[in-house]
């Protein structure tokens, strides 16, 4: 891949992969409309490697507590806070860990990646993240996160595998109707985003290891190192703007998007 599409590759995945507009839409867009190459599996895991290190890294005063957390809850000891939001991270990603196994054994993730589906995913979900955003109470904090909301959010998170939807969009609307204020939504889908992006760029890069042909370690250093800076600014920059705006700039841009991709599809 040249270095020009290798650069714009990283960027995407940095910027969207957090924002509430969908990476993976965005990215499965790239070659269908420009004509540029498909990236592959491995420049795949290395722009998830960098937005998991950027994630990471923000929060990582949460990571920190869920990590210790982990250790006891693997004692069968759910005593500390820790320990308990390493359980609420484990119940809400199980379902889309499961359901993304099926769809990628049975070759229907493959089948969704068209155009039609992403314009009517940007679209749809875009506007019940808007409804979402507009009639949930901002009455709960993401430290009151409890067992149950962790399941819901989870079957959210499901949703997130139909390319377009957007796995932030659709965790952070799933937390705004069950009333955490935007800023706390967004944060538990951060950490949400944690155990979900490591399972899928596990499976990912044990495929692209496995694959036949040489691994291209440089490309994949440089892109997951750009990914990693893009995503870290889009991240800070999209919480500092939950203090003071909603998340309608984001719904506009979908809306547009997604109406603008379904013209082109059925054209």
């Amino acid at each position: 891949m040249s270095l020009f599409h290798l650069v714009i590759l990283a960027l995407i995945q940095g910027i969207t992969e957090f924002l509430p507009i969908s990476s993976s839409g965005h990215l499965i867009l790239l070659p269908g409309l420009t004509g540029a190459e498909d990236q592959g599996l491995a420049l795949d895991v290395a722009v998830h490697v960098g937005t998991l290190g950027a994630v990471i890294l923000y929060f990582w005063a949460d990571v920190r507590v869920a990590l210790a957390g982990t250790l006891r809850l693997l004692r069968g000891r759910i005593d500390t806070r820790g320990a308990f939001l390493a359980l609420c991270l484990l119940v809400a990603t199980l379902p889309v860990m499961l359901v993304g196994l099926v769809l990628h054994a049975t070759g229907l993730d493959a089948a969704l990646r068209s155009v039609a589906v992403i314009g009517w995913a940007m679209l749809g979900f875009g506007l019940v993240l808007y409804w979402a955003d507009r009639t949930g109470p901002e009455t709960r904090a993401a430290e009151a996160w409890t067992l149950r909301h962790a399941v819901i959010l989870g079957l959210w998170q499901v949703l997130a595998l139909i390319p377009g939807t957007s796995r932030a969009g659709i965790t952070i609307t799933g937390a705004r109707q069950l009333g955490y204020a935007r800023h706390d939504a967004a944060r538990l889908a951060m950490l949400m985003s944690i155990p979900t992006i490591l399972a899928s760029g596990g499976l990912l890069g044990i495929e692209a290891l496995v694959a036949p042909g040489a691994f291209p370690w440089g490309d994949a250093g440089l892109a997951a190192l750009l990914a990693f800076l893009a995503a870290l600014a889009a991240l800070a920059l999209m919480m500092r703007l939950l203090n003071t705006l909603s998340f309608t700039p984001y719904v506009i841009y979908r809306v547009i998007l997604g109406a603008g991709l379904l013209v082109y599809a059925y054209s």
